[in-house]
């Protein structure tokens, strides 16, 4: 694990590095959610992501950067009360409009500050979303690749994937009657 500090929005970050760093190293921005990556939530897809991405990188090598942008920058309180309107049948971007933020507060300047402090300026990115690879491209990180995580979609998240995919520009694909 690398930590960092002075980073631009002086949270603490990590980085894990899984083997020597390859010229082109395939990484994954994973923002922190406690309550899928420790508590095992089923209303997002963001434990099995990480799981998926470790093992990926365990075995090819490469570098997992965990962000703290708990809810997508809204925190853990905010993200809490989000879920109150998420089940009163609101999505997960109108939640948080509801809570008068943003539909995404996430900025990745720092991931791109950590890669650049690990020598890394071109890299293959394990993520659906789109935003991540254009604003780390906007901080001086050439995205060669982007490569797609798979698609950990149950009764519970549904919902929740449909409105990645619709408002947050993720590259998903749903299959009807798959859930």
């Amino acid at each position: 694990m690398v930590t960092f500090t002075g980073l631009g929005d002086g949270l603490e970050h990590v980085a894990v590095q899984f083997g020597p760093i390859a010229d082109v190293p395939l990484v994954r921005l994973h923002s922190e959610c406690l309550t899928g990556d420790v508590f095992g939530s089923a209303r997002c897809d963001c434990g099995p992501q990480l799981t998926e991405s470790m093992q990926l990188l365990a075995a090819s090598g490469g570098v997992l950067l965990y962000l703290r942008q708990e809810g997508r920058g809204i925190g853990l309180y905010n993200k809490l009360d989000a879920y109150r309107l998420q089940d009163q049948g609101l999505d997960t971007f109108a939640a948080n409009r509801e809570l008068n933020f943003s539909d995404d507060l996430r900025d990745y300047r720092s991931a791109a500050q950590m890669l650049q402090s690990l020598g890394v300026t071109r890299i293959r990115l394990h993520t659906n979303n789109p935003d991540k690879a254009a604003q780390l491209a906007s901080y001086g990180i050439e995205v060669v690749e982007q490569v797609r995580t798979g698609i950990f979609r149950n009764e519970n998240n549904d919902h929740y994937l449909r409105a990645k995919a619709e408002y947050g520009g993720h590259s998903i694909e749903l299959v009807e009657g798959t859930a």
